[in-house]
């Protein structure tokens, strides 16, 4: 064994070992965070062969601190779900002010929305799981002015309140109630005219759910829907990645090791900052399936989801597990739908996405190559142009209209299936 291998070696045990005696500390499972931490130790512990701690932490400053991602806001608004929880969500509206022949969007929107109509198309995004409404920075950047968008942040996520009936009564979340969390958002910021819905991940499940409680309401107003990196159900089937016997454990403790963690928030998320390196290679494994993806992305993506306070990691968990709207898929046959996956996603496996488009045979599949889990992030072109699309084929954007400098209705992409 070579000197480099050797080190290599030992910094693997030391950066497994720290994270599991930090979990024991905290008198909590330890070794089931190290089964799932495994698969990213390998690279975080070679690069502290040669990165001293406090040059990481200053390049994570650094990436903070220039990085544009998570910047676009909207108009805010907040509506409120049935139980009480406020819900917050940002309106990107039509620009209507840039002049003739210009190449911003009032020429489009011109053209689009000439006549009077009652109200124009609004195209609502649902992001996933320990995301928030930024994770669709890149699309929200292409699509401003062009066409009429509500981007919300999904219960105890982003800037929305803790749920209350989770911190009143200690209930875990559904995805039922998540879809009824949507309802209350489009009744405050689209209360008429038609609809486009966007999820990812939890966001797309959101969207199924939305689709099973009011079928009326896909009926009567969707023209068209996204659903990018999600799953209809079978969800604890996923084995991420790990080898037989890691999936066999992690299916075991995980459920009771987030449960304890969510009981010892505090005391957790010191946890977490001690251990924030190994925490980012877990992240950037089962975000992205780039090599070189940015930094500037994977921090992004990194700050999102450690933003997400552990007893909601927890609250959420058992939601996936129990989650099964294969039969709310039927509300959108007839309607023109994008099924958009990464190829090397091991959160919802691309099969899922497969599935999807098995039951919807008219739906536009895409497989994205050299894609995981947040592929609108790793890539935004591919993700903006076939939703640009979508967006064509409602009627909602002129065909091949150029949507912002992150796609256009023009380019071919390759359909998966």
């Amino acid at each position: 064994m070579s000197e480099t291998s050797a080190q290599a070696t030992a910094a693997v045990t030391e950066a497994a070992a720290a994270a599991s005696g930090t979990w024991r500390r905290a008198g909590l499972a330890g070794a089931a965070v190290g089964v799932v931490a495994a698969g990213a130790a390998a690279g975080v512990a070679v690069e502290r062969l040669t990165v001293g701690r406090g040059m990481r932490r200053k390049a994570r400053l650094a990436l903070d601190a220039s990085g544009p991602y998570g910047s676009l806001r909207g108009l805010p608004g907040k509506a409120y779900a049935a139980d009480g929880t406020e819900l917050y969500y940002e309106v990107e509206e039509i620009d209507e002010a840039a002049p003739e022949g210009s190449t911003a969007t009032g020429t489009r929107r011109r053209r689009l929305f000439g006549r009077k109509t009652p109200a124009p198309v609004t195209v609502v995004f649902s992001h996933g799981y320990c995301l928030n409404q930024d994770s669709w920075h890149f699309q929200r950047a292409a699509l401003r002015g062009v066409v009429r968008c509500v981007y919300w942040d999904q219960r105890s996520h982003g800037r929305s309140g803790r749920g209350v009936e989770q911190t009143e009564s200690g209930a875990p979340v559904s995805i039922d109630t998540l879809g009824g969390d949507l309802k209350a958002v489009i009744d405050a910021a689209a209360p008429e005219g038609p609809l486009v819905l966007v999820g990812h991940s939890m966001g797309g499940m959101t969207v199924m759910a939305l689709a099973d409680q009011h079928p009326e309401l896909i009926r009567d107003r969707v023209v068209g829907a996204a659903l990018v990196g999600t799953s209809s159900g079978r969800l604890g089937e996923v084995n991420y990645g790990l080898p037989v016997a890691g999936v066999n454990v992690v299916r075991r403790v995980l459920p009771g090791v987030l449960k304890a963690l969510g009981q010892r928030a505090e005391l957790v998320e010191r946890g977490r900052r001690a251990t924030a390196d190994l925490f980012a290679g877990i992240i950037k494994r089962y975000s992205f399936a780039t090599r070189d993806v940015d930094p500037a992305i994977a921090r992004f993506a990194e700050r999102m989801i450690e933003g997400t306070p552990i007893d909601v990691v927890a609250e959420f968990y058992p939601a996936f597990q129990e989650h099964d709207k294969t039969a709310a898929l039927s509300r959108f046959a007839g309607l023109p739908v994008l099924v958009l996956a990464g190829e090397q996603d091991l959160v919802t496996p691309s099969g899922h996405s497969e599935a999807i488009a098995e039951l919807l045979p008219d739906a536009e599949f895409v497989l994205v190559p050299d894609a995981g889990h947040l592929v609108m992030l790793e890539h935004p072109e591919a993700v903006t142009d076939r939703l640009a699309d979508l967006l064509a084929r409602t009627g909602v954007v002129p065909a091949a209209a150029t949507v912002g400098i992150y796609g256009d209705t023009g380019s071919t992409a390759q359909p998966g299936g």
